[in-house]
């Protein structure tokens, strides 16, 4: 089997890296990585057993034993705790919180490190997260570092909660994209920032479909596929 092809996508919570990604790997036939659904689903687990995922006490004993994986279910990433379904289930903006208070933690990144640097040796991917550009995969083919101004990520998020009838509040969401921002920007592990071989897209101006026409044409462009 030749070397595979990794494409790493970066950014902060709010700039569309996971629909951005998807879409892309659907174009390009790859295979797509939702690394921030597996933090996602261990903030989830905590909280429902219970527990203060900005607690490392309270947060790392749970790990052991803990097993989370992912399927893909007709060409969608499904993801697992302890063999349960929670795709569902990690969404809500509590759920996202407790992703960003557990991934902090050196013991959580450890967990989820080699689930996602494995899948990467096996398959041609397109990968979103955080760190993806900068450590788990710092040798992929093209990085991405995809933003928008927190206003305009705040935005998004509210229309879409809106949309789906969830009651919501601009300020609020707002006050957490900030939150969420400064948090993943100063963890001593892993903090959010641009690769310095990554490609920066501010996609402030632009809807969902521009931006991923205009991502895949450069990814073609680059990586001549």
């Amino acid at each position: 089997m030749g070397k595979t092809i990794n494409i790493a996508i970066d950014g902060p919570s709010g700039a569309g890296k996971s629909t951005t990604a998807r879409k892309i790997a659907e174009q390009l036939g790859f295979l797509y990585v939702d690394t921030g659904a597996l933090y996602r689903s261990i903030g989830y687990f905590v909280l429902q057993q219970g527990k203060n995922p900005s607690e490392r006490n309270d947060v790392v004993p749970l790990l052991d034993g803990l097993s989370v994986s992912f399927d893909y279910v007709g060409g969608e990433q499904r993801v697992y705790v302890n063999g349960e379904d929670v795709s569902d289930y990690i969404r809500t903006q509590p759920v996202s919180m407790a992703a960003s208070d557990v991934s902090p933690f050196p013991e959580v990144r450890s967990f989820l490190f080699q689930t996602q640097r494995a899948i990467a040796e096996k398959e041609n991917i397109v990968m979103d997260g955080r760190d993806v550009g900068t450590v788990i995969l710092p040798d992929a083919d093209l990085k991405i570092f995809l933003t928008a101004s927190a206003e305009v990520r705040a935005k998004r998020r509210f229309l879409e909660l809106s949309q789906k009838g969830i009651p919501c509040d601009y300020e609020t969401i707002l006050a957490d994209v900030n939150q969420r921002d400064y948090n993943d920007s100063h963890r001593a592990a892993s903090p959010l920032r641009k690769a310095d071989d990554a490609v920066l897209f501010d996609n402030s101006a632009y809807d969902e479909e521009t931006t991923v026409a205009l991502i895949t044409n450069l990814i073609k462009e680059k990586l001549t596929i």
